[in-house]
């Protein structure tokens, strides 16, 4: 990823609470044929491993759950994100030398694949993944309150993935080039909306 030191952000803490925000992560292997990208909900254990561990589920018929181990992977979770328009930057009236860009925060987390095959660890992963977004809901819905018999079936359909992260970078690309002045506008252009708030502590990250 390209990375700008004035964009770039390495505190723990900011990363993995990115990627508890937006746990729909994208898994980059490279397999015998060639690059996969699969789009999978990844639970985050910060207590497992120098930099936490990754844990999850796929189909057991997705090319994934065949994948060797013994090469290094890359787990992507995107963030807010947000088109930047000139119009509102103070200094587009002063000599209106701007363009547009868009705004992102992103985490890349490297490691190594490590397949699961195994009913009751499954079954405790899906059980957390279920409780960690069945939360604050109304009813909210419980491994449990499915017959045992077609959440035995379910197991067996899938396997699990667990990825030691080795190293995490982070790149949030909110105006920190900009003057003060232009990150001002912005927040005021981009009122309510969650990268105007991400503009404000742009200024904190690190």
């Amino acid at each position: 990823m390209y990375l700008p030191k004035h964009f770039a952000v390495s505190d723990p803490a900011r990363l993995h609470d990115l990627m508890r925000a937006f746990p729909l992560a994208t898994i980059v292997t490279h397999g015998p044929d060639g690059l996969e990208a699969n789009h999978v909900p990844l639970l985050l254990d910060t207590e497992a491993g120098p930099h936490g561990t990754l844990r999850g589920h796929v189909a057991r018929a997705n090319p994934l759950a065949r994948q060797t181990v013994d090469s290094e992977i890359l787990v992507i979770f995107q963030g807010d994100e947000c088109y930047i328009s000139p119009s509102g930057y103070a200094t587009k009236a002063e000599h209106g030398k701007v363009v547009p860009t868009w705004n992102y925060c992103a985490v890349h987390a490297y490691g190594r694949l490590q397949l699961v095959d195994d009913a009751d660890w499954l079954l405790a992963q899906l059980t957390a993944l279920t409780v960690e977004h069945e939360a604050g809901l109304a009813k909210p819905w419980a491994v449990g309150d499915a017959p045992a018999d077609y959440i035995e079936k379910m197991l067996g359909a899938i396997v699990g993935i667990e990825i030691v992260i080795e190293r995490l970078i982070g790149k949030w690309k909110v105006s920190q080039n900009q003057p003060a002045v232009n990150q001002a506008s912005l927040i005021a252009a981009l009122d309510g909306q969650p990268m105007a708030g991400l503009i404000r502590e742009g200024a904190s990250f690190k």
